[in-house]
């Protein structure tokens, strides 16, 4: 069962904006080589998980969170683990697609860069390798140092996955990945998403419920900051344990 190792495991996570209780004693696992979507009503906590495992939330002021995070065994949380670090091991995409205003290879080679990588050969490869893996390649290779602004919606997205892969992560995050994107579009992140999932493990929060039963391994619905259900998605989707889960997929609220 190796290959169902838990990439992250979140025990009791409790997150607070202030006095607002966003997450309420979540316990879920993350396993390796599995897309796991997180679905639920607006305002339900799915995106605040993303932040917290990736420390974004360490951004913003007023927060406060209790329990463990743990990314292979390890807290993220832990005096001696570093934010920026563990930012390259957790990837996150978000929901527009947000591709740095300079050239395409400037922007799949910044989170090398900026952990002080210099050698050309080192970061030529990781941009062939990432911008393959995003299945962007064979569009862009001749445009490498041509602004990324310039690109369709669809094809920026997939240079934001190329920039997140650039560091190896072990996880990538994402956050409606395709709700700003045409049908095509999405569907091309989709497929690629699927081949990423050989090398990576990848969370994905969503509102398009085709979509979450279409991709995924397991599922996790959220509600008003609770996990109410987890398990596989076939399971969540034909035979929710839940009514407030039965409720949601169905229509009836969200």
């Amino acid at each position: 069962m190796a290959e169902n190792k838990n990439v992250i495991t979140v025990q009791d996570l409790h997150l607070y904006y202030g006095q607002l209780e966003a997450l309420r004693g979540v316990s879920i696992d993350f396993r390796k080589n599995e897309i796991t979507a997180v679905i639920g009503p607006s305002g339900c906590g799915k995106s605040s998980l993303l932040k917290t495992i990736n420390r974004l939330n360490d951004l913003i002021p007023n927060v406060t969170v209790t329990g463990t995070v743990k990314l292979n065994d390890q807290d993220i949380y832990a005096p001696s683990m570093d934010a920026v670090e563990l930012r390259k091991q957790v990837g996150m995409l978000f929901q527009q697609p947000n591709p740095f205003p300079f050239s395409i290879y400037d922007n799949v080679i910044y989170g090398l860069r900026i952990s002080g990588e210099k050698n050309k050969q080192v970061l030529d490869e990781a941009v062939e390798r990432s911008l393959q893996a995003a299945a962007i390649w064979d569009e862009v290779k001749d445009r490498l140092h041509e602004n990324a602004m310039g690109l369709s919606g669809g094809q920026q997205q997939r240079i934001c996955i190329a920039r997140a892969l650039a560091t190896r992560p072990k996880v990538l995050l994402m956050d409606e990945p395709t709700s700003a994107l045409d049908p095509i579009s999405s569907s091309e992140i989709e497929r690629t998403m699927l081949e990423l999932k050989n090398d990576y493990s990848i969370v994905i929060v969503t509102r398009n419920m085709q979509q979450a039963s279409r991709m995924s391994d397991r599922t996790a619905f959220f509600l008003q900051g609770e996990l109410i259900e987890y398990g596989q998605t076939r399971d969540i989707f034909l035979q929710p344990q839940q009514k407030e889960t039965e409720d949601y997929i169905s229509g009836r609220f969200g």
